[in-house]
């Protein structure tokens, strides 16, 4: 009896070496992981809920929230422009579209086919690569979210892919063109599916998360149909499903939540189409101002979450004119509206997405709300602070109140998780590093 008792403490632990052995097998270790990194994030999360965090700017506290609809321009002059920013794309200027006749009226209804849809799924948080390739499928592009995804998003874990990240990989690894804009309207969509374009958005979804809870967080999409009787877009979504209907009023709210931001995908002998469509948005500077005072008329109309969604979108538009004051106070009076939002509405993951609050609040000489925030969202990350742009712009405020020590570790560790991420390369090359 001993004996089969002492053979059983034993193999416990063997058994136990085992499992974990096989674990970590290739086949078994890609397929279970990222479950395993689930289980461990929900009780994170159970313990420290992140739609609980308020991040509260310093300068905030000293100002009332102030509604405009008139466009800040404030003189940037004698500030140090970054080099390099982190949201330009290296693609090459576009020429100045050319005037073409008065729009048709639009029909009432109409459906591209020839996107092969692709799911997400099986895969960490592979909505871009899902999309992009979904997006470049409709003009014959042969290959698959498991070619895109090694480009755009080097880390597996990595929370965020970037607009321009996809319009370069299109550019640079295609014989297609692409474009980025903000500002759309739910007629811009019309406009170009009912041209024969596909249009790819980045835009808000209530999604089921990793706590088993519905929450907050950004989404790709690529929109291939629309129906007036219906009052509804057709959407490739790789999250849920092909054709999934989503209702005017839905994407009108959910798309604001991204600045309105798409992405054109085009053969080079349709450019000038494309260019003519966009109208007074082919030019990006132009495109920003539109967008700017756009968002600064919905401040007016919106209450709630759009309403902090039109702040947030007004600040981003002020810092792509390079008006970083006026951004710096746009950011405050969204993060002063956030508050009052139910927590379970919370945008709590912008900071994963949207990086324009550490330009306003670095150009603006506001270090520690920099330092503040990059905290903030780093802690809503739990165990897998994975977010190259923020540990680089805290390494960025570091810098600029002298401890160099802390600035380095933080341009590296933006290193460890983007390896090659130019911002931080560059910095380090200032410093007389290699990265």
């Amino acid at each position: 009896m001993r004996k089969r008792y002492l053979y059983i403490l034993l193999g416990i632990p063997v058994l136990c070496l085992l499992v974990v052995g096989a674990y970590y097998l290739p086949p078994i270790h890609s397929r279970l992981s990222w479950r395993v990194d689930q289980a461990v994030l929900r009780v994170k999360y159970a313990l420290n809920p992140p739609e609980e965090v308020v991040f509260v700017p310093g300068e905030a506290l000293k100002k009332p929230v102030v509604r405009t609809n008139r466009l800040v321009s404030g003189d940037p002059s004698g500030v140090a422009s970054p080099a390099p920013t982190l949201e330009s794309s290296t693609s090459t200027a576009l020429p100045s579209p050319t005037a073409g006749p008065p729009p048709t009226p639009l029909p009432d209804q109409a459906s591209l086919k020839g996107v092969r849809y692709e799911d997400q799924h099986g895969r960490w948080n592979y909505c871009a690569p899902a999309n992009l390739s979904m997006a470049l499928s409709f003009w014959d592009w042969e290959g698959d979210r498991d070619v895109v995804g090694p480009a755009i998003k080097p880390d597996p874990k990595d929370k965020n892919v970037m607009p321009y990240e996809m319009v370069d990989y299109v550019l640079a690894n295609t014989e297609l063109r692409a474009l980025s804009r903000v500002g759309g309207d739910l007629q811009t969509i019309k406009r170009f599916i009912s041209a024969g374009y596909p249009v790819l958005i980045e835009r808000a979804a209530y999604f089921r998360d990793i706590e088993g809870v519905v929450s907050w967080m950004g989404h790709y999409q690529v929109v291939t149909g629309f129906d007036d009787a219906k009052g509804v877009f057709i959407a490739q979504d790789s999250f849920t499903k092909p054709d999934e209907e989503i209702p005017y009023p839905e994407m009108e709210t959910h798309w604001r939540g991204f600045n309105n931001t798409y992405i054109l995908i085009y053969p080079p002998e349709k450019e000038a189409e494309v260019l003519a469509m966009l109208g007074p948005d082919a030019n990006e500077s132009t495109n920003n101002q539109r967008a700017a005072q756009k968002a600064s008329e919905e401040i007016y109309s919106q209450t709630g979450i759009d309403e902090y969604y039109a702040w947030f979108n007004r600040g981003t538009n002020l810092v792509a004119m390079q008006d970083f004051a006026g951004a710096a106070q746009a950011y405050d009076n969204a993060f002063g509206i956030y508050a009052s939002i139910p927590e379970a509405e919370r945008p709590w993951r912008m900071l994963w997405y949207q990086t324009g609050p550490y330009f306003a609040y670095f150009y603006s000489g506001r270090y520690w709300d920099v330092i503040s925030l990059a905290e903030t969202t780093l802690n809503t990350l739990q165990s897998e602070p994975n977010l190259e742009e923020s540990y680089y712009w805290r390494g960025m405020a570091r810098a600029a109140l002298g401890d160099s020590a802390g600035a380095l570790e933080d341009f590296r560790t933006s290193l460890s998780y983007h390896p090659g991420f130019e911002p931080a390369v560059y910095q380090l090359k200032l410093l007389g590093l290699e990265s």
